[in-house]
């Protein structure tokens, strides 16, 4: 029974797409990580603000994953099928709504600004500052739609290197530029927004230049824009990954606007936990690219198949999730001060680390289920597996403010969340491979 999750025959196949989708993977939440570190040197206000505006962000972009996730497997399965016109033509309908989403929301963040800041519970003292970081970094937000929809174009192709030479490119400006920005021209935390704008349309116009450019021919591309006819099986995938990211952004979103409303200190500590929590648990989830790719290739041959390889990212993603636990449990003491100085605010993130330690063989388990149910194409159930999650940790989270359970009671909301998606995705999985009738 547990013979698949041993069998090595798929390691070399997994670790040539794992291991560089894994520097691609942690670009957008290394940017954030690194703005944490340099803006957490500026005080709680300004690490306040960067926590408000990070979960917008999150969720504002977060909810357009499914340019990248609806792409990969779609690919995957038209290569599987020897039609390389058909992963072209994907190609252009990524990109073709990537370009309109991204001007929506560009236009939706600049204009609503003010409000979505008042949603998320911004006091007075953060909301100033804040607003300023919201509406330069929100001029990226075409080319994080762009990054996106690369992203899902390469690993489509099961290539993850192209990727990560992009990613490291665009960390590396964002690396160079923030401390000149923030602390050299003395821009503080507008310099931080602006570092990342302009590290982010780097990368977008890298992947630009790539698909439509240099490698036009090689991926099939012709450039012709899609009717909407066209769009409607996409749009359908689309809308079934829009509503699951949704729902995961939204959790995450309403969990930052608790601990904005327990105070600024508090929301500094949830933005800190929150950077460490995310980078390290999504770096697991190269594996589930890995699972994207291979499982919908295997799939279209032999469900057997696919469900061995899925079972062996399993077991590989259990063991990444038990090294991250230990590795925070050793480092406990030092992260939270790589990212602040402020006595209070290391405090009550070393108050809620066990969270952070306890669920990371939680997170890599769901993180590589994500992607073998995207590999497999079962999008549908993913979105209702994670409604329902959502519901359950809002029910949690809704309760922390009246009941006084303070930075903790948002961290049991969060725990909450990822235990719900383990018992759905888990019974799910027993069904996922059994031959179509």
């Amino acid at each position: 029974m547990f013979s698949s999750f041993l069998n090595r025959n798929y390691d070399r196949a997994i670790w040539a797409l794992a291991l560089p989708a894994l520097g691609s993977l942690a670009a957008d939440p290394l940017v954030s990580l690194v703005d944490t570190a340099f803006v957490g040197r500026l005080g709680v206000e300004a690490l306040g603000a960067l926590g408000v505006n990070t979960a917008i962000f999150s969720l504002s972009f977060f909810i357009f994953n499914f340019l990248a996730y609806g792409t990969t497997p779609m690919i995957a399965r038209s290569l599987g099928k020897n039609d390389k016109a058909q992963a072209g033509r994907i190609i252009m309908q990524a990109f073709t709504l990537a370009t309109l989403l991204g001007v929506a929301a560009l236009l939706v963040l600049e204009l609503f600004a003010p409000y979505l800041l008042s949603i998320m519970g911004a006091s007075a003292e953060l909301q100033s500052s804040a607003l300023v970081y919201l509406r330069i970094r929100a001029l990226a937000a075409p080319a994080v739609l762009f990054i996106t929809a690369g992203n899902g174009v390469f690993r489509g192709f099961q290539n993850t290197r192209t990727p990560l030479m992009i990613s490291l490119l665009l960390n590396g400006i964002n690396i160079v530029l923030d401390p000149l920005f923030i602390f050299g021209f003395g821009w503080g935390l507008a310099g931080a927004a602006l570092a990342t704008a302009l590290a982010q349309w780097v990368g977008a116009l890298s992947f630009i230049g790539l698909i439509f450019f240099q490698q036009r021919e090689k991926l099939g591309l012709e450039l012709s824009l899609p009717n909407f006819s066209e769009l409607r099986p996409f749009l359908k995938i689309g809308w079934e990954l829009f509503l699951r990211t949704l729902s995961l952004s939204l959790t995450f979103t309403f969990a930052t606007s608790v601990a904005t409303r327990l105070g600024v200190t508090q929301v500094a500590a949830h933005q800190v936990a929150s950077q460490i929590w995310l980078l390290l648990a999504l770096t697991i989830d190269a594996l589930a690219i890995a699972a994207q790719a291979l499982v919908a290739k295997y799939a279209q041959e032999n469900r057997q198949e696919a469900k061995a390889v899925a079972d062996r990212l399993l077991f590989l993603g259990f063991i990444a999730g038990l090294f991250f636990a230990l590795f925070f449990f050793v480092f406990q003491g030092f992260l939270p001060h790589f990212f602040t100085n402020e006595p209070e605010v290391t405090r009550l993130v070393l108050k809620i680390f066990p969270f952070i330690i306890l669920t990371q063989p939680l997170n890599a388990v769901v993180f590589v289920w994500d992607g073998v149910f995207i590999g497999a194409e079962d999008f549908a159930f993913l979105a209702f597996a994670m409604m329902v999650s959502a519901l359950i940790s809002a029910v949690v989270l809704v309760l922390v403010v009246p009941l006084g359970w303070g930075l903790i009671g948002v961290w049991w909301g969060i725990s909450t969340l990822m235990i719900a998606r383990v018992l759905g995705l888990g019974w799910r999985y027993q069904k996922l491979f059994r031959p179509k009738p």
